[in-house]
């Protein structure tokens, strides 16, 4: 298990003459053998920050530690010895087309120099794993998109690495697929106590899986919490365009019309009780029920829901506290486009 701490971080290109800021002073801690996610829209800078996790990417500004070691202090050689304790997951699989399976999990231990019997051993070992024992001899094109993932997952444990990194490894695959991936992760660092950093477009991804998570926007940190905090009470227009997931789902409503939109939130247990239909019994006024969602966060269920309260403003505070005394969070919208 490895702690990541990230200070200070800024990531300049120069292209043609312009600078362009894909990382401007990021500062994050990632707790040993956590699941944490990282998430933004196309562009936001996500994956040059995972990719400077490992130097892939050198940071022009600022530090990255792995349990304590300054990355930019290490050797070519001693960087490299380093980068073995971190795996990489992509969402292209990048596997080798012309090896078969058990090739395409070896080749790190060959490269590592270990001997072709214990390497085998080892790369069978892994496909049971993942769920793959019997297709050791397929090549990577008579594979689905899932087992290429598992074989990518088993290639990247090959080492026994400290820290697994996912950029974007579900986003290629169906639902139901990405699910039996992300099951597998936290299988993972169940089992073997791996770091895990997931880098994602995806909320309903950090959801499923990840302990905290940080919203990257236009190469900054502009929220960063426990995922149930930022589900429930988000502070940023970032983090709740996420949560309604705007930019990757059917929204039939662009933009509601009136001017007193809240937001609530309840668990599993607050769900038991119809708390809607009894504000409306009990205050004898009419609500709108705007959006309505469920998610699996962390193992529980979290609904959510946007609610039109009347034009009264004493009645609105009332209707909105005895709502919060249910256990619900209420939080006010104020641009609801």
């Amino acid at each position: 298990m490895s702690e990541i701490k990230i200070r200070h971080l800024t990531k300049r290109f120069e292209a043609e003459g312009h600078t362009l800021t894909a990382l401007d002073d990021v500062n994050l801690t990632i707790g040993s053998g956590s699941i944490y996610g990282i998430i933004g829209m196309s562009g936001a800078g996500k994956s040059t920050l995972v990719r400077s996790i490992n130097y892939l990417e050198k940071p022009t500004e600022g530090s990255v530690f792995i349990d304590d070691t300054d990355l930019a202090e290490l050797s070519p050689k001693e960087l490299r010895k380093k980068r073995a304790n971190i795996g990489m997951i992509f969402q292209g699989f990048n596997l080798l087309e012309q090896k078969n399976v058990i090739d395409n999990v070896t080749l790190p231990l060959k490269i590592a120099g270990t001997s072709k019997k214990e390497a085998r051993e080892k790369a069978r070992a892994l496909l049971r794993t993942v769920g793959l024992e019997d297709k050791e001899r397929a090549y990577p094109s008579r594979l689905s998109g899932g087992q290429k993932q598992r074989v990518a997952i088993a290639r990247a444990l090959a080492t026994d690495p400290q820290i697994l990194l996912c950029d974007e490894a579900t986003s290629a695959l169906d639902p139901q697929t990405s699910k039996s991936i992300l099951d597998l992760l936290k299988e993972i660092n169940t089992r073997l106590g791996i770091t895990i950093v997931v880098i994602t477009h995806q909320m309903s991804v950090v959801t499923e899986i990840c302990d905290r998570v940080a919203i990257v926007e236009n190469g900054r940190i502009v929220e960063e919490g426990s995922v149930d905090e930022i589900f429930t009470s988000p502070k940023t227009d970032a983090a709740r365009e996420l949560i309604s997931g705007k930019k990757d789902s059917f929204s039939p409503v662009d933009r509601f019309d009136t001017g007193n939109v809240v937001r609530i939130v309840f668990s599993e247990n607050s769900a038991f009780e119809p708390v809607i239909a009894n504000t409306i019994l009990k205050f004898n006024t009419p609500i709108n029920i705007l959006k309505a969602d469920t998610r699996n966060v962390n193992g529980q269920a979290k609904g959510e829901m946007l609610l039109g309260l009347p034009e009264d403003e004493d009645l609105r505070i009332a209707i909105m506290e005895y709502i919060k005394e249910r256990g619900l969070s209420v939080t006010e919208v104020k641009d609801h486009a």
